[in-house]
This record gives structure tokens, C-alpha cells and sequence, in this order.
């Protein structure tokens, strides 16, 4: 029997269960759009921008561990998902994103609303395809998702040409798939594994460092396992937030740029670094010269290029995390570490996080502790900057893929539509994306998007006036030279303004009105007395989402924090 190609791209959706797919209509992607008309096994999810559809589908896809698929049109739609495809490409999210393309004697014409979005996304995908046969195409499209889904995940285009999409044909979608030269490996080397063991065994001042690569393997409960016979201290990644709960006693905090004492002064001190899951990225690492610079390092991962890319490693372990500490698990018992754990435990005791800000004003940590008392089980995404690293800091994190952040390419505007896809697909689950006033705006028009669909998101916008995190950086390290971060400046400012006072002009936009305007609930909290009743009536709304503007101190800052070009045990307090 044949069958158009759009018809193909559905049904091989419907193979792969997908339940969401977010989109964003166009010209030659509306046969698509018309196999889709009345379908009751997939929902279509009408994104605001393609941008917003992207970040969208890694929510979803971050937040439930199944691949998120987008669908947008050619030209300006395709070139409109790349922020979004960096964005998963760094952090190993599984997406399949579809782009429409102009018909194939048209391509390298410059025709209308054409792009090389092929060429252009190749350094941000894990793999892309142009289809040029309308026989290949139901391959391609299951190659897609075993691609992103398998290995190292990550976000997979496929470009489809409008008359492919038109052309009928009776090939079937392939019942399995086999790619040459593709065969990421799962199972880590026994005697690597047992080398790990041994070397656990031994050391007197271990550390494991977890990283995000445990949520994507959703390896957490092997993790905790482990954790329970060896007892050994921790440190998390900003992406490995939520592995252990913030509560945990071994649980140290966030290592890095904006890393706990404790957790920082461990790597440093540490002769056993037990890392899984993770890059070593810049942020995490500060001056790799100086990173662990007593420790062994194990690393598990993956992605074998990820293994000594930027530390040095003793014993590497390439591997699915879950089945690598399953295999651990029988091999390991308690090293003989008691004055570390003691050395830890006094480091949490004598440099505890404080809180910040005040100074008349709501203070940021004051509301992030709040929300997590209020919402404790909610998953949590944010945009980035100053609000991020507070709540990555504050927020209390108990279950594993509860927390939604752009860790590696660091996009303003991933957290409100993020929120929206992670809601979508964990519909019985409070979602809240803690944003700051100048981020929330980037992906704003997604408000129609979560009013439309009905989810009741929180969104949280702790609203400072500035771009808070690049203002605080003027502040330490360019003697307060204000430039291009004051989201209240007009026209009327001294061009030296270096200091916000009573006299500074209004704020624009007013976030409770443009939140009542979409058809949303909006409030302000200016007080601490206010904070419980905002959350209480945010609670009780589920039909629509919500937005709370709180207005913080306007200077408060993150801290701790390392200078670019420190070690990581060179913070600067406030």
C-alpha cells in the first residue's frame, strides 16, 4: 500500500511512541502538518518561535528520559532551532528535530526560505541528514532516534525535502536498526572496573564527582547503592545536581565557579577522584593546572573522547554509568577513611552557605528556599545566570531529572519553555522555572504557548533590574562600570551611571499585566511576609501557568566564586 512521504514521518513517530511532537508550521512542511490533522496518537503542540519548540522538546526530554521531537519548516523555521540544538547537543539531551526543505531540484538555487541548515547544524547536532531518496526516508528517520537516544545521546536533524514529502511509496518503515560503524559500547571492561575497586580500596581521602551522565543513564539508584557500602564524600557538577539529595550527609555541594568551600577545598585535597559522568569543563575545573592536584583520577563515561580530554586519567571506564556501578557494586567496600570524612564534615560545618543579599529588599536566597519548601518534590528548571547558580546553590533537590538547566552552551531563555515540555510530560508533577528578569524575556512569547495548553508552570522571576550575573562581574572586576546591564535604563540616564537609587526610572515590562494579558495569573512580592501567600495561590491555580515577580535586592551577588583563570580553591567571598 502506498503512502506519501508525510505519512511515513507520522507513522514512524508512532513506532517510536512518541506521544509530543513541538512544532512550528511553514510552507513546505505543511504535508506534515496535514497527515497530522485529526491524529489521535501523536499531540501537536503549537510552540510561539522554533527556538521556543527546541527547548521545549529538551524539557521534555531531559525531565522523562525519552527522546523529544520537534518539527519546523525550512529557511529562517530550521536556522531558528539551532540555539536549541547546541544547547542538547552540549548537554547529551536526545532530540529529533525535523526541518522541512525546499524541493530537491530547488536546493543551491537560493530559493524561498532556503537554508543549508545541514551544513549549518553540523557542528551542533550528533549527527544530521539531508534525505535525497523518498525510499530512505523511513530509515533515516528510525536512524534518528537510535542515534540520539543510544551512545552519548544527542540531538539528531533530519532535513526533509518538500516533494519527498509528497511523493507516495510503498517501502515500509524497517523493523530494526543497524548502522555501520555505529556501536556505542554499553558494559564497561571487567578488569577496569575491578581496578576502580581496587583503587577505592586503598585510598584514604576518596571522592566521587557526579556528573550529568548518571541522570541520562538514570543511574541514580545504582549510585546510592554504591554510596551506602563505601560511604565515601561527593561533589556534584552543576548537571549532576539531584543524584544524591541536597541533604545527604556525604553530599558536599557544587564544585566549580560558583562551587561550595567544601566541596571545592575536597577536590583539591582529595588523592582518589572517582568522576562519573562528566565533562570536566571549564567551569567545573578553573585552572586545570591546579585541578586535584594530589588525586588518581577514574572517570566513567560513555563517550570515550570525553576520557583525558581535559584531565588526565589513571583508569578509564568507557561505559553506560547504571551498568558500570552495577558491576562495581559487588567489588567495593568501605576504604579506611574516617579523618577524611572527619576533614569534610568540618569543612561543612565552618563554611556553610549564608544567605544573601537583603538590604531592604527580598533577598534571592531567602525566595529559592522558599519555593523549595513550598514545592519539594517539583522539577525545576532555570534560565541562566545569577538566579541559576542560587538555585542550583539553595534549592533542595531530592529526586533525580528534577533539575533542568542549559549546563555546557549556557542559554538565556531555556527554562520557561523547558519547563513547558517537562510539564507536558510529567503532567502529575509540579514544574517551576526559577528565572531572572532579563532571561525570562528572551523566550517570552512561549507564555501563549503554556496559556494555550493549559499547564500550570510557576514561573519565578527573581527581578533584579540588571542582567545580574555579567553586572556582578563589572562590579568585582571592572570597578563598577554598569555598561549594557541595567534592564531599567532609558534614554534620560547619565552615561556613568554606576548605581541604582530612588530616582531610577520604572520598570519595563510590568510582569504581573504582560502575565494577565496572555490570559495567565500574575502577582508581585515585595516583602518576605508575601512570599508564602504567592506560593500558597500559585499552588492552587492548575489550569494556567503563573508568574511571580519578586523583587530582590538589586546587587546581591553569587557567592562564593573563583576568578576566570584560578584554581578552584582561590574563591573570593563576599
Amino acid at each position: 500500500m502506498k503512502r506519501s512521504g508525510a505519512r511515513l514521518v507520522i507513522d514512524a513517530l508512532l513506532a517510536e511512541k512518541v506521544e509530543i511532537v513541538f512544532g512550528f508550521p511553514g510552507g513546505v512542511v505543511i504535508p506534515v502538518f496535514n497527515a497530522l490533522y485529526g491524529e489521535r496518537g501523536l499531540r501537536l503542540v503549537l510552540a510561539r518561535h522554533e527556538q521556543g519548540a527546541v527547548h521545549a522538546a529538551d524539557g521534555y526530554a531531559r525531565s522523562t528520559g525519552r527522546v523529544g521531537v520537534c518539527l519546523v519548516t525550512s529557511g529562517p523555521g530550521a536556522t531558528n532551532t539551532v540555539t536549541g540544538l547546541a544547547t542538547a547537543n552540549f548537554d547529551s539531551v536526545p532530540l529529533v528535530v525535523l526541518t522541512g526543505q525546499v524541493t530537491r531540484n530547488m536546493i543551491g538555487n537560493d530559493a524561498f526560505q532556503e537554508a543549508d541548515i545541514v551544513g549549518i547544524s553540523r557542528s551542533v547536532t550528533k549527527h544530521n541528514y539531508l534525505v535525497t531518496n523518498r525510499a530512505d526516508l523511513g530509515r533515516v528517520i528510525r536512524e534518528a532516534f537510535y542515534i540520539a537516544r543510544s551512545g552519548r545521546p544527542g540531538p539528531v536533524l533530519v532535513d526533509m525535502p518538500k516533494d519527498v514529502l509528497i511523493e507516495e511509496s510503498s517501502e515500509p518503515l524497517p523493523e530494526s536498526v543497524s548502522i555501520r560503524g555505529y556501536n556505542p559500547v554499553s558494559k564497561g571492561h571487567p578488569l577496569q572496573i575491578r581496578k576502580a575497586a581496587q583503587a577505592l580500596a586503598k585510598s584514604r581521602k576518596p571522592l566521587f564527582y557526579l556528573g550529568g551522565g548518571l541522570h541520562i543513564a538514570a543511574a541514580a539508584e545504582a549510585f546510592r547503592r554504591v554510596e551506602e557500602v563505601v560511604d565515601v564524600p561527593a561533589v556534584s557538577s552543576l548537571m549532576g545536581i539531584g543524584i544524591l539529595p541536597s541533604t545527604h550527609p556525604r553530599l558536599l555541594g557544587m564544585v566549580g565557579m560558583h562551587g561550595t568551600f567544601a566541596a571545592n577545598t575536597a577536590v583539591q585535597n582529595c588523592d582518589l577522584l572517582f568522576a562519573i559522568g562528566t565533562r570536566f569543563d571549564d567551569r567545573a575545573t578553573g585552572d586545570i593546572a591546579k585541578f586535584a592536584p594530589h588525586a588518581s583520577v577514574v572517570h566513567v563515561d560513555i563517550d570515550p573522547a570525553s576520557i583525558s580530554r581535559n584531565v588526565a586519567v589513571e583508569i578509564p571506564i568507557v561505559g553506560d554509568a547504571r551498568l558500570v556501578l552495577e558491576d562495581l557494586l559487588p567489588h567495593v567496600s568501605r576504604p579506611a577513611h574516617e579523618q577524611w570524612v572527619a576533614e569534610t564534615e568540618e569543612w561543612m560545618r565552618t563554611h556553610p552557605l549564608g544567605q544573601i543579599g537583603g538590604n531592604g529588599r527580598l533577598s534571592p536566597t531567602v525566595v529559592i528556599q522558599a519555593i523549595s519548601a513550598a514545592f519539594p518534590d517539583a522539577i525545576v528548571t532555570t534560565e541562566v545566570g545569577q538566579h541559576q547558580m542560587w538555585t542550583a546553590l539553595y534549592y533542595s533537590f531530592t529526586q533525580p531529572r528534577s533539575f533542568l538547566t542549559s549546563g555546557g552552551l549556557g542559554t538565556m531563555g531555556y527554562g520557561f519553555p523547558a519547563a513547558i515540555g517537562a510539564q507536558l510530560g510529567n503532567p502529575h508533577r509540579r514544574v517551576i522555572d526559577i528565572a531572572g528578569d532579563g532571561s525570562i524575556q528572551m523566550n517570552i512569547q512561549e507564555l501563549a504557548t503554556a496559556v494555550s495548553e493549559g499547564v500550570p508552570v510557576i514561573v519565578a522571576i527573581l527581578n533584579n533590574g540588571f542582567l545580574g550575573m555579567v553586572r556582578q562581574w563589572q562590579e568585582v572586576f571592572y570597578e563598577r562600570r554598569y555598561s549594557g546591564v541595567c534592564l531599567e535604563r532609558t534614554r534620560r540616564c547619565p552615561p556613568d551611571c554606576a548605581q541604582p537609587d530612588e530616582n531610577c526610572p520604572p520598570y519595563t515590562p510590568d510582569f504581573v499585566k504582560l502575565a494577565e494579558a496572555y490570559g495567565a495569573a500574575g502577582f508581585r512580592v515585595t516583602e518576605i511576609r508575601e512570599i508564602a501567600p504567592a506560593l500558597q495561590e500559585a499552588r492552587r491555580i492548575t489550569d494556567r501557568p503563573i508568574f511571580i515577580d519578586f523583587r530582590i535586592e538589586r546587587e546581591a551577588n553569587v557567592w562564593p566564586m573563583v576568578p576566570a583563570g584560578a584554581g578552584i580553591h582561590e574563591m573570593m567571598n563576599a
